[in-house]
């Protein structure tokens, strides 16, 4: 079905209001769950499903109103106290919603028809729905369990084993997982390959020379196949994938998939990695980062290198990337308006013109007049340009709200009992940060849970209530946003923290580290201390994204703890990406701007500094930097100097700069790709006089000037 101009428009408008109405129905079942007795949250998910059928069939879109016809259905008899509300209904319903949301973000990528994969989802889940759709029989009071999922489809995997030359002295037998193979499928074909035999007089009986390439079809998932090598795996070379003629499958399955611009979980979701493996191919792109220095090979690279997954399903992997992105980067191009903010704006626009046009007449009056026209315009001006950013900012409500979702569902994976508590949703911040806060936060969420809160028995044996909470809040302080992700559950384990890090030599044994310092560890790439690896966490992939992503949005985050009492996570984050309040200052003919709420006093330098790199303030020593070498400004220093006190994360350090220029309201310009890889700078602006100045990113800097410290006073003199 080709759609003209009008009619695209239209669907735009529809995918626009969908994508609200899905929510809404998402979390009028979860309040329903809650309150089963909610009259006007009964009447709320039923117009959502009603709304969302009628819009469809404007359209035409015949999947998608045959599918909502039947969820508006049972949720028809559940409004009329035919059906009661029961655990097994609503964990029937939500994935109906996330079916409903996977056609319409079909529908914003184009595709007006649902592909083969999501058809058959979306009739195994109406099957689902078949208890709840019967004349009364199975619309009882109590609980119902939905009709079972079908088995999963049988699936062909080529497996190439290279046992190790120990594996027989390790009391292990290579046959014996070639037999145990057959108990998860039918194996079709096994070729033993010889490439590895010595000739017979250098043959050393007790070494195992073998290799197989065995092919397997079975209906077990690909992380059961790989659990039968688990004790052979570190000396042995053991690939599983895909045979060739299940390439389509997976092909097919990622084109049908949700959207996500992460080709880790896209491969991962899809079933052609692991999360073992995508943690293997994480921690060789680390190393290679590391010791080459060059940026990191993409991830898709290392995993058809290592042989873990076949170039094919690589590419439709990051077709399905690609296409994500650009769907999210056209989606922030449109944002809901409030009227109100808008009247203001225009109300404010003609003001500034009338007191423009007042500027440009003569006046008999005298030049105070003139004076005081163009102060008006300046104050207007100001006026528009707070109430044009305002109309980006958006409550951050709607964002956490969407984690009862995820707290729900991973509480009934874990078996866990966790109250989630919302409070400071009415925090405005701007829309393009709240949508790149949504993951990070997400990681911080099940981390909370498959970690931080303990099992029911767990607590009980401590004299908690059997019940966890998980808290979060949002409030503005400083120019900036504050979100907390808080719970009572056991607390960090400082001395477990510190020993994985030597273990893992990020830190030297006897190394004397402050509190704050060892909590920060966790955001180390790889780093966990999980003793069993789960379905949510425990393979140290995760956090290390977390402060790289909460970092790249100029924000910063902080761990406080208290044994057996719980974890606060605390990100900050500036109100918008477009414009900050903040200091000029100037180094030679050089100027930059320190954010306005990372200063905290500005001093003259002392003539006699206590050392090389530290001041005596008030009695406390104060390491500083100085801005000149570390960009490398030609010139010499003025004959006074005067310091920028900054603070980041409880960290006090000095800035040395020539000239003090004060205040202002900077619009920020991004710096181009060539600039990217430039760590202590967020950006540039452009100043009244027409110069450039660079905006500082505080925390990269003092971090990189804390390593250089050390670097420099770990090298032995003479």
């Amino acid at each position: 079905m080709a759609l003209d101009d009008d009619m695209r428009e239209a669907l735009d408008m529809f995918i626009t209001e969908a994508r609200d109405l899905v929510q809404g129905l998402e979390e009028g079942l979860l309040e329903l769950e809650d309150q089963p007795g909610g009259g006007e949250t009964v009447n709320a998910v039923f117009r959502a499903a009603h709304t969302l059928k009628g819009s469809s069939g404007l359209f035409g879109l015949q999947h998608l109103v045959e599918f909502t016809h039947v969820v508006e259905t049972v949720l028809g008899s559940v409004r009329d106290g035919v059906l009661d509300v029961t655990p097994g209904l609503v964990s029937a319903l939500l994935p109906c919603t996330d079916h409903i949301s996977a056609m319409i973000e079909g529908l914003a990528g184009g595709r007006l028809e649902p592909d083969a994969a999501q058809a058959a989802d979306g009739a195994r889940l109406l099957a689902g729905l078949e208890p709840y759709l019967a004349d009364g029989s199975a619309m009882t009071a109590g609980p119902v369990v939905a009709a079972p999922d079908a088995p999963p489809p049988e699936m062909a995997w080529r497996l190439v084993l290279h046992f190790g030359e120990d594996c027989l002295r390790n009391g292990m037998d290579p046959l014996s997982f070639l037999r145990y193979l057959s108990t998860l499928g039918t194996v079709t074909g096994v070729v033993t390959v010889t490439d590895r035999l010595p000739e017979a007089a250098d043959m050393d009986p007790e070494s195992c020379y073998l290799s197989f390439e065995v092919d397997l079809v079975t209906a077990a998932p690909k992380t059961e196949i790989e659990a039968v090598f688990d004790f052979v795996r570190e000396d042995s070379d053991i690939r599983i994938t895909p045979a060739e003629s299940q390439f389509d499958t997976y092909v097919r399955a990622i084109r049908a998939m949700p959207e996500n611009d992460r080709i880790g979980d896209v491969l991962i979701t899809s079933g052609a990695v692991t999360e073992l493996e995508m943690a293997e191919a994480l921690r060789i792109q680390q190393e290679r980062v590391v010791r080459e220095g060059n940026q990191p090979v993409p991830i898709g690279e290392i995993l058809i290198e290592q042989g873990i997954v076949p170039r094919a399903i690589v590419d439709a992997a990051l077709t399905r990337q690609r296409r994500t992105t650009e769907t999210r980067s056209q989606d922030t191009r449109t944002i809901r308006i409030d009227a109100a903010r808008l009247d203001k704006l225009i109300d404010l626009v003609g003001e500034l013109v009338i007191a423009q046009s007042s500027t440009g007449i003569p006046n008999s009056a005298g030049p105070d007049t003139s004076s005081e026209a163009q102060g008006e315009v300046m104050r207007l001006v100001d006026e528009v340009r707070h109430s044009a950013l305002s109309l980006r900012m958006v409550p951050i409500g709607t964002t956490l709200r969407r984690f009862e979702r995820v707290v729900r569902d991973v509480c009934m994976e874990l078996g866990k009992e966790v109250s989630l508590v919302i409070t400071g949703g009415d925090a405005e911040m701007d829309k393009a940060l709240v949508e790149r806060i949504s993951d990070p936060l997400l990681h911080l969420v099940r981390n909370s849970l498959d970690h931080g809160i303990e099992p029911a028995g767990e607590r009980r044996k401590h004299g908690k209530a059997q019940q966890g909470t998980l808290r979060l809040n949002a409030y503005h302080d400083a120019g900036n946003i504050v979100i907390e992700v808080a719970d009572d559950g056991r607390g960090l384990d400082r001395e477990r923290i510190l020993a994985k890090a030597i273990e893992r030599e990020l830190v030297a044994p006897g190394t004397t580290l402050t509190d704050s310092e060892v909590y920060n560890l966790i955001f180390e790439p790889g780093f966990s201390t999980a003793e069993t690896v789960s379905n949510l966490s425990g393979r140290g992939v995760g956090m290390d994204v977390v402060k790289r992503n909460v970092t790249a949005l100029r924000g910063s985050i902080e761990v406080e703890t208290a044994r057996g009492i719980g974890t606060t996570i605390r990100i900050r984050l500036p109100l918008t990406l477009a414009i900050i309040d903040g200091f000029l200052v100037g180094v030679g003919p050089s100027s930059f701007i320190v954010p306005l709420d990372r200063v905290t006093e500005c001093v003259e330098l002392p003539p006699g500094p206590l050392g090389r790199d530290c001041m005596n303030l008030r009695g406390e020593v104060l390491p500083f930097i100085r801005l000149r070498q570390i960009f490398g400004v030609p010139g010499q220093p003025a004959r006074r100097q005067n310091v920028v006190i900054v603070e980041q994360s409880g960290q006090r350090t000095g800035l040395v700069v020539d000239s003090l220029l004060g205040e202002l309201q900077t619009v920020i310009k991004p710096l181009g790709i060539l600039f990217s890889r430039v760590k202590c700078i967020s950006g540039s602006t452009i100043l009244g006089n027409g110069e450039i100045a660079l905006i500082l990113d505080v925390g990269p800097l003092i971090a990189g000037h804390s390593d250089r410290e050390q670097t420099r006073q770990a090298v032995p003199v003479g």
